[in-house]
């Protein structure tokens, strides 16, 4: 989840026109020398001697993780409600953020190549296990959480998510899991133009499912197999059907920021940020508050902060803001983390590489994408899509990515290209075997059922 839109003059403008929600969006059009990669990755705290949760409060807690960041590292401390709920780089590096149930989140500042990305991440893990160390605190690296129940796990005391929570048990059965029990990578991309957003944006939500299945990485729930290969995947096809999905609108002749614009409006709002508090408008319309019909805030308009506050609330399986977000993998170990941005990377900021993975999707039809994205989830890299193999299509996708990352001539360590960083995804491919099949094949091998050494064997 995001952290309130900075506040800026710019942000604070009140909306009169439909105009500026269009213009919004459009600002963020940058040239290509301007593109850049901002990864984002979640993770599980655990206790090291009970495997249990982190609550937020205690001496091995959320709280002191944050407080021994910021105090050890530098870092800018976030407050609401005088509770510490996460960290900013001051000299503008990015920021750790906390989810609904504890996870910790790194949103990494916008780079300009793979290289950088992964050092970042890099250096982040090494300061969560060395405050985590001192506390008894480690971190998993899973798509959901293996053993706990959703009710043992923590709420942190951040206003959006008692607001989301309660809406969340009126929409579907998994929003609460997807809140509490689950975790994902992410990368953030930019775009240069309109034609571009819409070529970028219908190639990865075609494609989505294919990132699923490579980084499919959560087959336990409760402690025991799930029957998913990416459980994660699975808790959205459950959540809230307003703010999730594939998005068959977007495929549409003469689709474009106007069209985003009207999808985002007819999504439920949940909040309203003022004053520092989080005010519950949920299930109301944004086109009301527009017009300053908010039953909650009568005759108050929206700000461009209420709009990109209200669009960090819509998730399908890529969404748009100022910039392009790619929601479809389970977080997991070190190595995948630098791969997910690597692929994207590879296919988008790549003009002959993204006309190829759009020739791989273009004929698909609604109905063919929709159950690519029903199957997948459990299949992984067996489902089949027009007649060919996840499988097939996701050499197809990294053979077109590593050429493209080759091409951008990026060289770091040991003379190695970003490409380097697909090489854990061509492994899976060349095995067929995910995380998750490898984590089933543990589970049935070495570990005799026991779901717990997953703690031990697959902790950072």
């Amino acid at each position: 989840m995001s952290v309130p839109t900075p506040d800026t003059p710019k942000a604070r403008q009140t909306i009169e026109h439909r105009s500026q929600l269009v213009e919004f969006l459009q600002d963020g059009c940058k040239p290509r020398q301007n593109w850049r990669i901002g990864t984002e990755h979640e993770k599980f705290p655990f206790l090291t001697d009970t495997l249990q949760p982190v609550p937020y409060e205690g001496e091995r807690s959320i709280r002191a993780l944050l407080e021994g960041m910021r105090d050890r590292f530098g870092w800018t401390g976030m407050e609401e409600n005088g509770n510490i709920i996460g960290l900013v780089d001051p000299e503008g590096g990015g920021s750790v953020s906390l989810e609904p149930g504890g996870q910790f989140e790194l949103s990494g500042a916008p780079l300009e190549c793979l290289q950088d990305t992964c050092e970042e991440v890099g250096e982040h893990l090494h300061q969560v296990r060395e405050i985590g160390d001192r506390l008894g605190i480690g971190f998993l690296g899973l798509g959901v959480t293996p053993t706990w129940a959703r009710e043992d796990v923590p709420i942190m005391p951040k206003g959006r998510y008692k607001i989301m929570r309660e809406y969340m048990a009126k929409k579907g059965n998994l929003g609460r899991d997807m809140m509490f029990r689950s975790c994902t990578v992410q990368v953030n991309l930019d775009f240069g133009s309109e034609p571009d957003m819409v070529q970028k944006l219908r190639t990865s939500i075609a494609l989505q499912p294919i990132a699923t299945a490579l980084f499919a990485n959560s087959p336990f729930l409760d402690g025991k197999p799930n029957g998913f290969k990416s459980f994660r995947s699975n808790i959205w096809r459950d959540t809230d059907p307003d703010r999730t999905g594939m998005l068959p609108f977007v495929f549409e002749e003469g689709f474009g920021f106007e069209q985003w614009v009207d999808y985002a409006l007819d999504v439920p709002m949940y909040f309203v940020y003022r004053n520092g508090i989080y005010q519950d408008v949920s299930g109301e319309s944004f086109r009301d508050f527009l017009d300053g019909k908010l039953p909650q805030l009568p005759g108050d308009k929206p700000t461009l902060k209420d709009w990109a506050d209200h669009l960090t609330t819509i998730f399908p399986e890529v969404r748009i803001k100022q910039y392009m977000e790619m929601r479809g993998a389970d977080a997991g170990p070190w190595r995948t983390l630098c791969a997910l941005p690597a692929f994207w990377v590879g296919l988008m900021y790549d003009q002959a590489a993204l006309d190829g993975a759009w020739d791989l999707a273009k004929d698909w039809s609604a109905a063919e994408r929709q159950q690519l994205r029903d199957d997948v989830p459990a299949m992984g890299l067996e489902a089949v899509i027009a007649g060919r193999s996840v499988r097939d299509i996701a050499g197809d996708c990294l053979r077109l990515a590593r050429a493209a990352l080759l091409e951008r001539r990026n060289v770091g360590c040991k003379g190695r290209t970003e490409a380097q960083f697909l090489d854990v995804l061509d492994e899976i491919v060349d095995s067929g075997e995910s995380s998750a099949d490898q984590l089933l094949k543990l589970y049935e091998g070495s570990w005799n059922g026991d779901i717990s050494r997953v703690f031990r064997d697959f902790a950072f």
